[in-house]
C-alpha cells in the first residue's frame, strides 16, 4: 500500500507546492483534485490543483517532469460532482467535465479518477435508478475507452439541510453497490471506499471489504466520531452534523488495526489517501499541513 492524502484541504497551494510538501514529509501519492476553476458550492469543493479544460500536451510535459523530481505518484484525480442532479444544465456541464477528467487521466497515464454517482435528492432510489441507467453505463463505457477506471466514493453527500432527504449520492451503502455493479458488470467500475461514512450511517466499515475486494480501486482514509448522547437527542432523521464530527484517523471510532487487517487480507495493495475534514485543524496552512503528518504518522504503524 502507498500512503497519501487529499489535495483538497490544500486549495492555497499550487500542485507545485502540493507535490513539494508531500515529497518533503514522505508521502508516496497524492489524490490531486480537478475541479472546474471558479467558486464552489460546498467545503472541500471547487479546487483545482490540475487544470484539465483543454489540457494539452504540454501540460502533461508539465505535471510529468514536476513528479519526475520527486519521489511522489499521483494515486488519482478527483472530481466530485452530483452527475444526477435534477438541474439538466447543471448536470451536463458536471458530466462534461468529468469527461475531461478522464481523457487528462488517460494523456497522463493514469489509471483512476475518483467521483460520486450522484442523486435527485428528493426522490428514493428507485426513482433516481432510470436516471442512473440513462447516465453511466455511457461514463463507464467512455472510461474503459480510455483505459481509465472510476472509483465511486460512498459519502452519502447528506449533511445540510438543501441536501435532505436522500443525499446527493446514491452510492452509499451495500446493498446500493451490488446493485450498481450488477447494472454495470465492469472491471472499470468500482469504490473509493471511505470507511468513516459507514460509521455515521451505523455501519460495520469492515465487513463489505471481503466482499466488494475486487471494486475496491482506491481508499480514503478519514475518521468519524459518533455523539452517541447527541444521537440519543436527535436520532438518526436529524441532520447527520447534529451527532457526528469528521476526524483524523485515530480520533474517531473507526477500528484502524481490524481495517487494515481486513485489507491486507482481501490483498489491497493500493492507494491509501488522508482526507482531512477535521474542523478542529482548519485554522491555518499549518495547521492542516500539521493534520495530514499527524495522520500519516498514526497510519504508518498498520502500513509496511
Amino acid at each position: 500500500m502507498k500512503l497519501g492524502f487529499v489535495s483538497a484541504i490544500l486549495p492555497d497551494l499550487s500542485f507545485d507546492r502540493v507535490i513539494e510538501f508531500a515529497d518533503s514529509e514522505g508521502f508516496e501519492c497524492v489524490e490531486v483534485m480537478c475541479w472546474p476553476k471558479g467558486k464552489a458550492e460546498r467545503r472541500y469543493a471547487g479546487v483545482t490543483h490540475i487544470d484539465v479544460t483543454a489540457f494539452s500536451e504540454a501540460d502533461v510535459k508539465k505535471v510529468e517532469g514536476r513528479m519526475a523530481d520527486s519521489d511522489v505518484e499521483i494515486s488519482a484525480l478527483g472530481y466530485y460532482p452530483n452527475p444526477l442532479t435534477p438541474d439538466e444544465e447543471a448536470a451536463q456541464v458536471y458530466i462534461d467535465h468529468l469527461k475531461s477528467v478522464i481523457r487528462a487521466a488517460a494523456m497522463l497515464d493514469l489509471d483512476t479518477v475518483n467521483t460520486f454517482i450522484g442523486r435527485d435528492w428528493t426522490r428514493s432510489v428507485d426513482e433516481n435508478w432510470p436516471h442512473f441507467q440513462e447516465v453511466w453505463p455511457p461514463l463507464i463505457d467512455f472510461a474503459e475507452e480510455h483505459g481509465v477506471r472510476i472509483g465511486i466514493e460512498n459519502c452519502p453527500m447528506l449533511f445540510t439541510q438543501d441536501e435532505w432527504p436522500g443525499g446527493k449520492n446514491l452510492a452509499h451503502s451495500p446493498l446500493i453497490w451490488r446493485r450498481m455493479f450488477s447494472e454495470i458488470p465492469s472491471e472499470n467500475f468500482g469504490l473509493n471506499y471511505d470507511p468513516s461514512h459507514l460509521v455515521w450511517q451505523q455501519m460495520d466499515p469492515v465487513k463489505p471489504l471481503t466482499e466488494f475486494a475486487n471494486h475496491i480501486f482506491h481508499v480514503h482514509a478519514k475518521d468519524a466520531r459518533v455523539d452517541p448522547a447527541m444521537l440519543d437527542e436527535v436520532g438518526i432523521l436529524a441532520t447527520p452534523l447534529t451527532y457526528h464530527t469528521p476526524k483524523l484517523p485515530g480520533l474517531g471510532d473507526v477500528d484502524w488495526g481490524r481495517f487494515f487487517s481486513v485489507l491486507t487480507d482481501i490483498g489491497y495493495d493500493g492507494p491509501v489517501c488522508i482526507e482531512v475534514e477535521d474542523r478542529a485543524y482548519e485554522g491555518s496552512l499549518e495547521r492542516r499541513k500539521a493534520a495530514l503528518v499527524q495522520s500519516a504518522r498514526y497510519l504508518r504503524q498498520f502500513m509496511s
